[in-house]
């Protein structure tokens, strides 16, 4: 089996990548300081796939400690990396701690892989690179624009220095541009693990509907769009997890034409927030208590994904609908509060 390095293994993404490589056939390692994430969660994973993952909790911004995992682990064939901070309005307040953590783990990371010869990078970017496009879909080509957040400027620049890397070493490497990943595995042994208050939309709906908040707030409600809220492409996070395996294939099979090739991973259809609201109420049946309120900084008015490379290129399909996407997310949620024995968040200090 090929030895594949999971950077962020630990994460929401990350910890669901896992699962989908090792179900075809991948030998998996992570590396994780758990620093936003919870080793716990890989006792889900191993639920699922029947075996432990390794996971080294270490720095990626440490060289040397990212350098002695590399040495432990000869015969690395691929690294997908993950490990970034990902809040749009804490890079906002904090933007230093986004550009020291999220490029440097980066260039870290990318001097092992020279360093040992790994011949395959796949990178976690994000839909945030295109900034506030000129029109709603976007393809792998549409020009970016200056980025909304400090996170969205470390995918820009993430992609940069991949790319540059890359034109002058034996990688090849693509960068997989998501949208909006949200949902849980089917056997809800996995799921989404935010800290602290929930940035993301859907977290923010299920933690208020169990009654862990009180209120959530619609950030905006005067935008050019269909209900006045933003538009974005919601997309299953097992559907996103697939996609990262189909792209090692790619590499590994030497399908890529460049050294750093570029794929959309979004379904293709803009939901409003409100829209996705209404799908949670509609498959839990619980009315939501919600506030609408101002825009928040950082956010783009809307857009979502043309997939059509991912589809051809890939073979990438992604199966699972919005109501897919809210029921598992929402049975998720209700086990994170009724079987506290499999996961306890309390103890886990995410709370």
């Amino acid at each position: 089996m090929d030895k594949i390095l999971v950077t962020g293994g630990c994460g929401y993404i990350g910890s669901h990548t896992i699962v989908d490589l090792v179900q075809n056939g991948f030998d998996v390692i992570s590396i994780d300081n758990n620093g936003r994430s919870n080793e716990a969660i890989l006792d889900g994973v191993e639920k699922i796939v029947h075996r432990k993952i390794k996971n080294y909790k270490v720095d990626l911004c440490s060289y040397d400690d990212t350098y002695a995992v590399f040495q432990e682990n000869p015969g690395i064939k691929g690294i997908i990396h993950f490990a970034a901070y990902k809040a749009v309005g804490e890079s906002v307040e904090k933007p230093l701690l986004y550009f020291e953590n999220n490029l440097g783990s980066l260039i870290n990371i990318l001097k092992c892989a020279e360093e040992f010869n790994v011949p395959h990078f796949v990178f976690s970017s994000s839909c945030t690179v295109y900034g506030n496009p000129d029109t709603m879909v976007v393809t792998e080509e549409t020009p970016q624009k200056p980025a909304e957040s400090p996170y969205g400027a470390t995918k820009q620049m993430g992609e940069r220095i991949v790319n540059d890397t890359v034109k002058n070493s034996g990688i090849s490497a693509i960068l997989l541009r998501y949208f909006n990943p949200v949902g849980a595995h089917p056997s809800i042994h996995i799921g989404e693990l935010p800290i602290g208050r929930p940035a993301n939309l859907v977290p923010a709906i299920t933690q208020t509907a169990i009654g862990k908040l009180p209120t959530m707030h619609v950030h905006g409600t005067d935008y050019d769009t269909r209900d006045g809220s933003c538009v974005r492409d919601y997309v299953h996070v097992c559907d996103i997890a697939h996609a990262h395996t189909l792209a090692l294939n790619y590499l590994l099979a030497h399908k890529n034409e460049t050294p750093c090739d570029i794929f959309n991973l979004g379904t293709g259809n803009g939901n409003t927030v409100l829209e996705v609201i209404a799908a949670f109420e509609k498959v839990s049946g619980i009315k939501l208590n919600y506030q609408l309120g101002p825009r928040r900084p950082g956010d783009v008015v809307a857009i979502y994904a043309n997939n059509n490379k991912a589809k051809t290129g890939l073979g990438w399909n992604p199966k699972y609908s919005v109501d897919d996407m809210m029921d598992s997310a929402w049975k998720w949620e209700v086990k994170l509060k009724t079987d506290e024995n499999i996961f306890n968040r309390q103890n886990a200090g995410l709370n």
